[in-house]
């Protein structure tokens, strides 16, 4: 099936009289038939579902659309996007390990890989995006397990170039991990060029409404966890009868690790009725992000003619300085989130934001509706000068996310908006 087929029919395929749209099932417990039955799906929960806090026939079903969407094996969703890179690092990383990530990523994630992973013993090793393969191959240590970037970041908008990160891992036996959020699988797959891992923050486009958040870890199976350097896959697992998972489940060996292990012990699963709402918004996924596109170009267009503006961040625009690679990775579009700089600084951008009428001021981004953010103000605040530097964010940065209203309507917006700064 082709991408828009599969967001509408994959996963999820009704037997006679049953519902045509994926059921909601409301409810934590599966009933046996005896105590064996129940003993056996413990040994092996791939059996039959055990308890809603591992999974839920609803959730199932969208797990298996978006691993369809994004050519992976398996999927597992989470409770938030955060929850889903926390699990796909902490099913590699333990307490003495290091990982590879550059700093152009969101903000939270950042807090999360420099706060609460060091304090978990985990280090993070920062390298630019635009590093040489030399630069990043010279970051590694005897203990670095992964490699971890965003396709888009957020807010900057590089462009992480997958196959030269992917080349630098594998070269050290190690999985990349890609956060796929902004492109969504409708305009990048990273697993076509060697990514071993995605996660998503489903709460963004995924979902498009903005009515619950969510997440989602994608296992490509293509990863060989029996390389030497994951014993944890390779060596018996005391926690879960003695299983040795490569030996198990194959090539499925991550994703029911993190479903086994890390899901059974912090139980950061969505609730059956997130993933109704969910599958409403992936139903769509295909045919609105062409208009993301559409729209985002066309608005960043608009800003780069705008003398308030002292620069636009869209790699879609040909003078970008990641257009090429965004035609590689994505050449159907960069979705409609754009960052731009406002002349004036951090007191400009804000003057100008409080000025907006039909964008909503919100901590949210890729929505259905247009919404605008100053990340120096929220989403990175907690960052220092420094670190916004190497974030790519400057106190005059504004994400802007165009949803699909006109775009007309969303320009005239703009220019009310930029008029008012000047009063």
């Amino acid at each position: 099936m082709e991408l828009e087929t599969k967001c509408l029919h994959a996963g999820y395929t009704p037997k006679n009289t049953e519902p045509r749209v994926v059921p909601i099932v409301q409810s934590t417990t599966y009933v046996y038939d005896s105590t064996d039955d129940v003993a056996a799906v413990f040994d092996d929960p791939t059996k039959s579902l055990i308890y809603s806090r591992f999974e839920n026939p609803t959730v199932m079903a969208v797990e298996d659309k978006i691993a369809a969407l994004e050519g992976g094996i398996g999927a597992m969703c989470t409770s938030s996007g955060q929850a889903a890179n926390l699990l796909a690092l902490l099913n590699i990383l333990k307490e003495g390990d290091s990982f590879i990530s550059t700093p152009a990523i969101y903000g939270g994630t950042i807090n999360l890989f420099s706060v609460t992973l060091k304090r978990m013993g985990i280090e993070c090793i920062y390298v630019d995006p635009d590093a040489s393969e030399d630069e990043i191959n010279a970051a590694f240590k005897e203990n670095t397990k992964a490699v971890f970037g965003e396709t888009l970041a957020n807010p900057a908008l590089n462009v992480f170039d997958i196959e030269k990160f992917a080349r630098c891992a594998h070269a050290h036996n190690v999985p990349l991990i890609v956060d796929n959020t902004f492109p969504t699988p409708i305009l990048c797959r990273p697993f076509e060029f060697g990514a071993d891992i995605v996660t998503h923050s489903t709460s963004k486009y995924m979902d498009g409404h903005a009515v619950q958040v969510g997440g989602v870890i994608v296992d490509s199976g293509n990863f060989d966890w029996t390389n030497g350097k994951f014993p944890e896959f390779t060596e018996p697992d005391e926690s879960y009868h003695g299983t040795i998972y490569t030996k198990a489940y194959g090539k499925a060996a991550y994703i029911v690790k993190a479903r086994m292990q890390l899901m059974r012990d912090f139980g950061c699963y969505p609730s059956a009725q997130s993933a109704f709402y969910l599958n409403l918004g992936l139903e769509t996924l295909a045919i609105r992000m062409k208009q993301y596109c559409e729209n985002g170009l066309t608005v960043a267009k608009y800003l780069e003619s705008e003398p308030h503006v002292e620069s636009v961040n869209y790699p879609g625009l040909e003078g970008n300085k990641y257009h090429e690679l965004a035609k590689k990775y994505m050449p159907e579009g960069t979705s409609g989130v754009i960052s731009f700089i406002i002349k004036g600084g951090r007191s400009t951008a804000v003057k100008f934001m409080d000025s907006l009428k039909l964008a909503s001021n919100e901590v949210h981004v890729a929505d259905i509706r247009t919404c605008v953010l100053h990340p120096a103000s929220a989403t990175h605040r907690q960052l220092t000068d420094e670190q916004l530097e190497a974030a790519g964010i400057n106190g005059g940065m504004i994400r802007f996310s165009v949803g699909l209203e006109s775009v007309n309507d969303v320009i005239a917006d703009l220019k009310q908006a930029f008029a008012a700064i000047d009063k």
